[in-house]
């Protein structure tokens, strides 16, 4: 398998997943353009993308939905819940192209096996992903107020991670964001902060866990450099080094590496 982050963060997401036969995206939350022009820099053509998939509805994750299964007939895949609270023009999209998938119901695109769980954030039914080929799992979780046991259970035995670090409790403290915002991110159906990543990460080592990429961090709220070294803290208070596990970290405004699984 192959994992890319196109964009990740709170202007915008989208990540590519490849499989032996298979390519597809995680969200469109960028314009079309940027998609496309992230692509080819990683020599992937637009027309070879198979599907696309979503977490939840907010503008973040599907800015480019509608352009792009237009302009390409691509089909995207989202659950009922989410297609109901899409009411952003930029999404609309022919009803061909729609597909629909059940919260922990398995589901498959080519050679891609692919199961979604529940995450908890303020959205109409917002997901994450496990995707499987043959023996290898990786998983996306992001956009999530807390570390439930739901999703510490469907994210274990992933060989590769993209989890959301999204803030730093201080920084979001003193940012420039007004009190509401900073309300809604630190709580439960927000974002998952530096040192929850940490701890999350920190429990899914013993089981498997490879390769981490950072992912979501908020541009007022965060920096790369400081949700990195608070994971790494958060690891090393329970004797876990920086040789135990690679980590990455996603940018917001470029594709990162294409990570092979």
């Amino acid at each position: 398998m192959k994992f890319c982050s196109l964009y990740s963060g709170s202007s915008g997401n989208s990540l590519f997943v490849q499989g032996n036969e298979t390519r597809i995206l995680v969200d469109a939350g960028v314009s079309a353009k940027k998609i496309t022009e992230a692509l080819d820099s990683i020599n992937v053509d637009i027309k070879t993308i198979n599907a696309i998939i979503v977490t939840h509805e907010h503008i973040d994750h599907i800015k480019s939905l509608g352009t792009l299964a237009k302009k390409y007939g691509i089909p995207v895949y989202a659950n009922l819940g989410t297609w109901n609270g899409i009411d952003n023009e930029s999404a609309v999209m022919p009803i061909e192209n729609k597909n629909y998938f059940k919260i922990g119901q398995e589901f498959e695109i080519g050679d891609l096996k692919i199961n979604s769980f529940s995450t908890s954030h303020d959205a109409m039914d917002s997901c994450g992903f496990s995707i499987k080929n043959a023996n290898k799992k990786i998983s996306i979780a992001t956009d999530l107020g807390e570390m439930t046991k739901e999703v510490l259970d469907n994210i274990k035995n992933s060989k590769f991670l993209l989890l959301e670090s999204n803030y730093d409790p201080e920084v979001l403290k003193f940012c420039s964001y007004p009190y509401n915002l900073k309300t809604r991110i630190s709580s439960k159906r927000g974002h998952l902060s530096n040192n929850e990543a940490g701890q999350t990460i920190s429990k899914l080592i013993e089981h498997g866990l490879e390769r981490v990429t950072l992912g979501h961090l908020s541009k007022e709220s965060n920096f790369p450099e400081l949700a990195y070294r608070s994971v790494v803290n958060e690891l090393s208070t329970r004797g876990i080094g920086e040789k135990d596990i690679e980590i990455n970290i996603a940018s917001r405004i470029e594709p990162g590496e294409v990570i092979n699984i």
